[in-house]
């Protein structure tokens, strides 16, 4: 198991540009299941998450190549069919939680699919409900395979999944993408309501438009789509992360420190860069660049009645459940309290007894609630030796660090480096002390 030594307390200074969106990486590169033909996709985060479901890929037979770095042209053109209902093919799915949209596709174009339980972040029950429902509502039968440990979605040999309406039981992002990559090569309509609309789903639609399937309502919580009965190539790029420029921002305000944040594409950051500003950090956006200058204090603000501000997550158009724990860490320093709702994972804020055995002054109210009393940087935050319990949180210890008097240690930092390519050597260009053992 790797560690972060980091140095606390040095000021950032410089210019960083965010990698491509993870989220989004790992829905579009499942996508290519869906054609026979090369589809080439560009700004690829290099992380473990993207690797090991570039690998699973490779395994299942579809040609890969790297291009260039962050470029990957893959054709799925001689899929391993048996390989896919093998128990090494199912045990791989079931450590990688971005496999779960592998099912979609492979249903859609092969007629049947595996769908184990995912693995990734230990951050609470993270349903699937939503994933085999949608896919049962296009005409998949499901039972449980006891020997295999996972749910087997087939379709009778010759028929086809067929359109339907459905009204989704949750706004799923991943259920979404699943549903929305079966639905596009099945008979008929389908409409899909109450679905996600983040941005990764909005370029997930894009990219089956340019393949040649027919969505509409792309960026609305009403999907319609027409079936068509084969999908061609097509060349995409990955937007930039709002997860990890929502950090970098984070890491600016807990050090003080004025950076710039290149290419962020802002129009797709939502209520991200609001959400800071409630928590007193001055952002300039510049082009589509943004800059946060070096900043004494910051403030958080109160509800207009006096009442203490609350930040939480919620669906698109809402804020990312992400980047709470970013705000947790920041808010720490601030003037001011603020109360953290975390609404959809229950184990996410267990993370906060690392930041009170640093010294900051956090009541864990329960497993969804955190109320922060801000320092407002009048106490460094102590260095501690530490865990990294799922990638946010990792990614919310390492910000602590970097501003904590000491010398802090960071273990089980792969779960950091599953969503953030080589985080340790970016920051360090601007000034951090990141040591990888």
């Amino acid at each position: 198991m790797s560690s972060f030594v980091i140095e606390g307390g040095y000021k950032l200074s410089g210019t960083i540009r965010p990698q491509g969106a993870k989220n989004e990486a790992l829905e579009v590169i499942c996508a290519v299941l869906l054609t026979s033909e090369e589809v080439v996709i560009s700004n690829i985060p290099e992380i473990l998450d993207v690797r090991n479901l570039i690998m699973l890929l490779e395994g299942m037979g579809v040609k890969v190549k790297r291009l260039e770095k962050g470029k990957y042209s893959f054709q799925a053109d001689d899929v391993d069919t048996s390989y896919v209902e093998s128990p090494e093919f199912v045990r791989k799915c079931a450590a990688l939680r971005g496999s779960v949209m592998i099912t979609g596709p492979l249903l859609a174009r092969f007629g049947h699919a595996y769908f184990p339980k995912p693995g990734g972040d230990k951050i609470g029950r993270r349903r699937v409900d939503t994933h085999i429902t949608g896919m049962q509502n296009l005409g998949a039968s499901l039972h449980y395979d006891q020997q295999m440990k996972a749910y087997y979605l087939h379709i009778p040999a010759g028929t086809h999944l067929k359109g339907s309406y459905m009204l989704l039981d949750e706004a799923s992002v991943t259920g979404t993408a699943n549903i929305l990559m079966a639905a596009v090569l099945a008979e008929g309509k389908t409409v899909i309501y109450n679905a996600a609309c983040e941005p990764y789903v909005q370029q997930l639609s894009r990219m089956l438009v340019r393949m040649g399937a027919d969505i509409e309502g792309i960026g609305s919580n009403l999907l319609t789509v027409t079936g068509v009965s084969e999908l061609h190539g097509a060349v995409h790029a990955i937007l930039p992360d709002m997860i990890e420029i929502g950090s970098f921002i984070g890491m600016a305000a807990m050090n003080r420190s004025s950076i710039t944040i290149k290419d962020v594409s802002f129009g797709d950051l939502g209520i991200i860069p609001e959400s800071f500003r409630r928590l007193g950090v001055n952002l300039e956006q510049r082009g589509d660049d943004i800059f946060v200058p070096e900043q004494e204090s910051y403030v958080i603000e109160s509800f207009l009645d006096g009442s203490i501000m609350t930040i939480a997550d919620a669906p698109w158009p809402g804020l990312t459940p992400d980047l709470l724990s970013v705000m947790l860490v920041v808010a720490t320093q601030c003037r001011g309290s603020v109360l953290i709702h975390q609404k959809m994972f229950e184990s996410r804020l267990f993370f906060v007894d690392h930041l009170i055995d640093m010294g900051a002054q956090i009541l864990l109210c329960d497993p969804h609630r955190a109320v922060v009393i801000g320092h407002d940087h009048k106490f460094q935050l102590r260095a501690n030796n530490m865990l990294s319990p799922d990638i946010r949180a990792g990614i919310a210890l390492l910000i602590a660090a970097m501003s904590a008097r000491g010398t802090s240690v960071i273990g089980n930092i792969e779960q950091i480096d599953r969503g953030y390519e080589d985080i340790d050597l970016r920051l360090n260009a601007l000034g951090a002390h990141i040591a990888r053992q």
